[in-house]
């Protein structure tokens, strides 16, 4: 084949030089630039995803992805401002510009996909919808559950999964809606409802609130997929692409073995090409994204890779000691898969 017999030569060198050049700077990027701050909307109250300590400090899986942008973009992973947000604000923060990103224990699905305005950029938790009972009642399964007052958070997709579950079974039940979650949770604490539903991570964080934490069960049962990840406005492919290789750092980090505490010694002496073009001891990956060189080292050097995250936020180190799971990276069975940074 005469390969410029389809492709002009001035065509040709056109498309090579443009290949590899630097990204244009959308206009989110030059904002948080401009702010010198990332402004990131979370959750009110998700043990394990955000919640703010007693000092004011923010921690969780969702803090540390807008931790790991704002170190990526601003060079500085505290260079982040929080935004509690309740379900039924949060999609309309984002799409007015109130935030920067959507970090908020939020499941991707089509309708959200397609109809807000908004675009995921990646999945950092898979999850499933359960139900959690007081263990006095002596339920083991969802299908006990007839007429049974369920709390549920307003504009989740957890009002809808009920829905179907108990209409697919023919089973009767009365639903009871908050707007927040802690209305949900003290509702349910104290006796409003018999029943709660969310995503089980979020039972098993909404458990340990709990003083009597060991008098609630979880029941087995999961009705729906919940893939929950981050969330950018539509029509900014750079920021896109900077949020979602952020997260893919954490990850790919995690399957090279680099932590906080060996990112120095492994940046200064590995040989591994991929390793090297992740921490930008060779060819600069982050012209790419419009970032300097280093930003996926001071992802890891301040914030950590994946499973550190996942650790010391919904692991064992963590109230909440959740298996890993399906959540593991996808070379130690699980469902976590990076694409690859070259």
């Amino acid at each position: 084949m005469q390969f410029n017999r389809y492709f002009p030569a001035a065509a040709l060198g056109v498309a090579i030089a443009s290949f590899g050049s630097a990204a244009h700077a959308g206009k989110t990027l030059d904002s948080v630039k401009e702010k010198d701050q990332l402004v990131c909307g979370v959750n009110t109250s998700a043990p394990g995803f955000s919640g703010a300590d007693s000092k004011g400090q923010w921690h969780g899986l969702d803090v540390d992805l807008c931790r790991a942008v704002a170190a990526a973009v601003l060079g500085d992973a505290n260079k982040v401002k929080y935004v509690p947000l309740n379900p039924p604000q949060r999609f309309t923060a984002l799409q007015s510009g109130e935030i920067d990103v959507l970090s908020r224990n939020t499941t991707w699905s089509l309708t959200r996909d397609v109809s807000l305005g908004v675009v995921f950029t990646g999945i950092n938790y898979y999850d499933g919808q359960g139900f959690m009972v007081p263990k006095k009642f002596n339920i083991a399964g969802a299908k006990q559950l007839k007429d049974a007052e369920i709390c549920l958070q307003a504009g989740t997709t957890s009002e809808k999964n009920v829905a179907d579950y108990f209409a697919a079974h023919g089973i009767p039940y009365k639903s009871v809606v908050f707007d927040s979650p802690e209305a949900a949770h003290t509702a349910f604490f104290g006796g409003r409802c018999q029943v709660i539903s969310t995503d089980m991570s979020e039972l098993a964080g909404i458990r340990t609130q709990s003083t009597k934490a060991d008098d609630y069960a979880i029941l087995p049962d999961v009705i729906s997929k919940e893939p929950l990840g981050p969330a950018v406005r539509r029509g900014d492919d750079e920021w896109f692409s900077i949020v979602k290789w952020s997260l893919f750092a954490m990850q790919n980090a995690e399957e090279f073995g680099v932590t906080q505490a060996n990112v120095d010694k492994i940046k200064a002496e590995s040989k591994d090409p991929n390793i090297q073009r992740l921490l930008g001891t060779s060819e600069d990956m982050g012209k790419l994204l419009g970032l300097d060189k280093e930003w996926a080292y001071r992802i890891v050097k301040q914030v950590g890779n994946y499973g550190e995250s996942f650790d010391r936020n919904m692991g064992e180190k963590s109230p909440l000691k959740l298996p890993r799971g399906v959540n593991n990276l996808w070379n130690n069975g699980g469902l976590m898969y990076a694409p690859p940074v070259r």
